[in-house]
């Protein structure tokens, strides 16, 4: 990645503050958020705690966004999504819409020389996302995923003890990520459209943090897998929550959707996967929406000759290893904690860290990246290209299902 003037500064304790401080920098970066649901809000959040100045918001409409401005403690609200991607005086662009606008106000953005954090999946396609990585490559910008799963302390632990080759090699893989919160035929949204969502949701939308987790601890990638795809609610009651987009609205009427409407579901609730690296090693997950009191359980074991790694992102503060002869809990201390993973926790033990943690994480690192005018040296940054393979995973496991057969992950 070519060299960037290095613009911004943090002005707070940040994650790992001794590592993520630049205080040769003049000004604080400027940021625009484009989406202002709950996930733009969870990155107004860091981008707050990062130091930086949060510009402007855009929202689905404009009444919206000048309450979502309000309501983030945004400078300014922009009335087009379209717009806020190409603002003077921006230096990122945080896309946080409905998936189906992601890869136009990318290339929005990165044209009007922006760095860009784009939720994933990065496109709906991964033909797409292999595109919009290689723009970024050629226009020289800093472009991040927030596969922030990444950024707990204790998943940084494992995946050091991976490395050192404390736990011998690996022999398997597996997990899963498990959400209730799409469960009943009364719970819609619009990531359940296709139209707006892509053609896979449950496996984009979470199998794909669940498959970028394992690969970041593992040190391996999957090479091919085995899936299957249920719709375990094959029609639901129609909430006219679409933001961003008229489709789910178009055929409503111009007072919106009648009461209890039905409509099909073309997405997957739930998927299967088995799969093998390139490295020979045997995995599985399974991920699900439906699954009844499962909030946000994302699950993720790996088994060496010597040892098992075991994490659970609802209980963060400690990962499992398990031997043949003895087990311990490894609590989240960073007096105790490899190098590697120290710096992330940031505050005492017995003091939980939680997502929000991961994203300021994040968000933090990604700036440090900014401002440095490079990703070298920002240790598991995801970054466009990660977009790019998770889409190849995707695309894989729903060629599979489709087909009923193994299918290659692309290298």
């Amino acid at each position: 990645m070519s060299k960037i003037t290095a613009v911004g500064d943090t002005t707070d304790t940040l994650p790992g503050a001794g590592a993520h401080r630049d205080d040769g920098a003049d000004r604080p970066l400027r940021v625009a958020v484009a989406g202002a649901g709950f996930i733009g809000e969870v990155h107004a959040r860091a981008v707050r705690r990062a130091g930086a100045r949060l510009v402007a918001v855009a929202a689905s409409t404009p009444e919206r966004g000048r309450v979502a401005a309000r309501l983030l403690g945004a400078e300014d609200a922009v009335a087009d999504a379209e717009a806020l991607a190409t603002l003077p005086d921006v230096d990122v662009v945080h896309v946080c819409t409905p998936n189906h606008l992601h890869a136009r106000l990318v290339e929005a953005a990165l044209a009007a020389g922006k760095h860009v954090v784009c939720e994933k999946p990065l496109a709906t396609d991964a033909a797409t996302a292999r595109r919009l990585a290689a723009a970024a490559g050629e226009a020289g910008r800093v472009a991040t995923v927030p596969f922030v799963y990444r950024f707990y302390p204790l998943v940084r632990e494992a995946r050091a003890r991976v490395a050192t080759g404390s736990i011998g090699p690996i022999r398997l893989l597996h997990g899963s990520y498990l959400q209730d919160w799409l469960a009943t035929e009364d719970d819609d949204n619009w990531r359940v459209d296709a139209e707006l969502a892509g053609a896979s949701r449950a496996f984009a939308d979470i199998g794909s943090h669940w498959c970028d987790l394992v690969e970041f601890v593992a040190g391996d990638r999957l090479a091919a897998v085995c899936a299957q795809a249920v719709t375990a609610v094959p029609e639901r009651v129609r909430a006219d929550d679409h933001a961003f987009g008229a489709a789910g609205r178009a055929s409503s009427g111009a007072n919106g959707p009648a009461a209890h409407e039905r409509r099909p579901v073309t997405t997957e609730d739930i998927t299967v996967v088995m799969f093998r690296t390139r490295g020979g090693v045997a995995g599985s997950v399974v991920v699900s929406q439906v699954s009844p009191g499962r909030k946000n359980r994302l699950h993720l074991e790996v088994a060496g000759a010597e040892a098992t790694l075991s994490f659970d992102q609802e209980q963060p503060e400690s990962l499992w290893v398990g031997r043949r002869a003895s087990s311990e809990v490894v609590v989240r201390d960073p007096a105790h904690l490899d190098p590697a993973a120290a710096p992330y926790a940031v505050l005492p033990p017995g003091h939980p860290q939680g997502y929000q943690d991961c994203f300021d994480a994040f968000v933090a690192d990604t700036y440090r990246a900014v401002r440095a005018g490079t990703t070298e040296g920002v240790d598991g940054l995801p970054t466009f290209a990660d977009g790019a393979r998770a889409a190849d995973i995707t695309d894989a496991v729903l060629r599979s299902a489709a087909h009923g057969t193994w299918e290659d992950v692309p290298s």
